[in-house]
């Protein structure tokens, strides 16, 4: 894992420094709000709807026990013990104090994290898939990739007041797990012809305009990639609508100029930047890949894991649900559910921190991740060593065994703390993860992804949910529109919308029927939803959800007839 060098250190010491003389000025009265609020956004501090909120960085989602143990303890002196982890990989503060931030900062600092761009226009915090350097069907370990764009992107001069935010995404897998199509950049490692390079993604966003991105380059080699990214983001700080922000991010400006006309401009700029770089970003990924080494991986009989299996049931549904297979013999990526059903999705205690703190250096190489879906990862842990950590998660409400089920919802914070919402979004996610607990069918249905947002920024990503539901204000009441089919893989595309939105009283009751559509549809027990949405379409869903206009419809064509 990347560790701080002495400019690493000294840089975030600095940044704290000045923060901290601007937090004084704020308190003091010396800056107005609207003049503090740009160095508070460069420092990954909002102001929500009650409070002030600050958005921690975990770039790529990686941490050591050590920073784990870091946020509990934040959590615990300047919030009210919790924090919540986002589709960004990162955790939010939703209650400090103004006058703690500093400290707060200073903190992070110590386990060497920061704040910086979280927030604002400028690249935000790069993320990856979570099961980087773990996963049976990786490529290439996409953390190099990632710390390589964090130091080239962390204030970069020429990309600090952009028409909009940026982000990027980088996977090491085909399966891709870090929704890259769904970014401003996406990267995914690929092979030909036994060289490793990178397919690259322009375009991609969600929020009110939605759009898969489209392949800029099919090959970029690994000497190019840096100077390509930059070739890419100077194209768009220069063309980037700065008249309307509802029209600003990269998305738009493909769309509206075209991938080709894009791509035209990019390969020009490539060419004036590319001499720039001098092999100095090859030296630094070396350096920075020599820190991601795998661990020393033991041998060790998995008897233990054998006898929990056919033992114990409920051992033997998390493994079956929340275990995925690692790339080493004997091993496991052991998932942990953040979605124990009834509670908010992506929030954790100080004290369910410490237990994957401490379960991380126990059994986990000292090793874990954050996933966009709002789940903790022990990337690393023997098969041995599984049933005694299921035994401490269980005991910790933190064994739910719903990956990639029903339950397994991101939901964005909503009404309850964001001051954008127009709907609330955890009370929905609540009452459906509830209700399908109720029903005792989740592992029957099988794979589904149910994503909330609460406003059209959909940061809590409903258009590439199979179900997505958008939570939106009609005339003071909440209102919750439905898409079905989004797809946030390999396979990526936009749900489509079902039709009139739910009350907030229904909304439950249209999943709990899409469901119920769902599996009266396919063809067998192993057909996922999403594949069964592909085959069969829109049509027997949205009778079932509207059925009155159904049998209106029906009517009419009869008539017709």
């Amino acid at each position: 894992m990347y560790r701080y060098d002495d400019f690493d250190a000294a840089f975030v010491a600095e940044r704290n420094r000045q923060f901290r003389a601007q937090v004084e000025r704020r308190i003091d009265g010396s800056l107005t709000e609207e003049e503090f609020k740009p160095l508070r956004l460069m420092n990954g501090l909002y102001l929500q709807l009650h409070a002030y909120m600050l958005r921690v960085a975990i770039p790529y989602g990686t941490l050591r026990s050590a920073q784990m143990t870091q946020l509990a303890y934040i959590a615990d002196k300047w919030d009210k013990g919790y924090g919540h982890f986002t589709t960004r990989q990162n955790i939010q503060y939703n209650w400090p104090k103004l006058r703690d931030i500093p400290d707060m900062l200073d903190a992070l600092a110590e386990v060497e994290m920061h704040a910086i761009q979280t927030s604002g226009n400028t690249i935000r915090n790069v993320t990856a898939d979570h099961f980087a350097g773990a996963a049976e069907d990786e490529v290439a370990d996409p953390r190099p990739v990632a710390e390589l764009i964090r130091q080239w992107s962390t204030d970069h001069p020429e990309f600090q007041f952009m028409p909009r935010k940026f982000k990027i995404a980088v996977t090491g897998s085909p399966n891709d797990r870090a929704v890259t199509a769904a970014h401003d950049i996406g990267i995914r490692i690929v092979e030909r012809d036994g060289e490793i390079g990178y397919q690259v993604l322009v375009g991609g966003g969600l929020g009110r305009t939605p759009m898969i991105g489209k392949v800029i380059s099919d090959f970029v080699s690994g000497d190019d990639l840096l100077p390509y990214l930059e070739a890419i983001v100077s194209v768009w700080n220069v063309l980037g609508r700065r008249d309307n922000k509802f029209k600003s991010r990269i998305k738009i400006t493909v769309h509206e100029h075209g991938i080709d006309a894009i791509r035209d401009l990019v390969e020009e700029r490539f060419a004036e930047v590319k001499p720039l770089f001098s092999g100095v970003d090859q030296e630094m990924l070396a350096a920075i890949t020599a820190q991601f080494a795998a661990p020393e991986f033991r041998q060790a009989p998995t008897d233990a894991y054998d006898a929990a299996y056919e033992s114990d049931p409920t051992f033997r549904a998390w493994a079956d649900t929340n275990l995925f297979a690692h790339r080493a013999d004997g091993y496991a990526i052991a998932q942990i559910s953040l979605k124990a059903h009834g509670e908010t999705p992506g929030d954790a205690t100080s004290e369910q921190m410490r237990v994957m703190a401490d379960l991380a250096e126990r059994f986990g190489h000292d090793e874990l991740r954050i996933s966009h879906e709002q789940n903790v990862v022990l990337p690393h842990v023997h098969k041995s060593d599984l049933p005694e950590v299921h035994k401490i998660l269980k005991a910790h409400r933190l064994a739910t065994a719903n990956i990639g089920l029903v339950s397994d919802i991101i939901a964005c914070p909503g009404m309850d703390y964001c001051a954008l919402a127009t709907a609330r979004s955890i009370p929905i996610a609540q009452q459906i993860a509830t209700r399908f607990d109720e029903l005792k069918i989740e592992h029957e249905i099988g794979d589904l992804k149910i994503k909330i947002s609460g406003c059209i920024n959909a940061c809590g990503h409903h258009h590439v949910g199979h179900i997505g539901i958008l939570g939106l204000d009609r005339a003071g009441v909440e209102n919750y529109q439905v898409t079905l089919g989004g797809d946030h893989t390999e396979t990526a595309s936009l749900g489509e919308r079902t039709g009139p939105g739910f009350s907030a009283d229904e909304i439950v009751g249209a999943v709990e029927t899409i469901v119920e559509t769902y599996m009266s549809e396919r063809e067998s027990a192993e057909e996922t939803f999403i594949q069964t949405y592909r085959r069969v379409g829109m049509a027997p869903f949205k009778a079932a959800l509207y059925p009155e206009k159904a049998k209106a419809d029906a009517e009419a064509r009869a008539n017709a007839a």
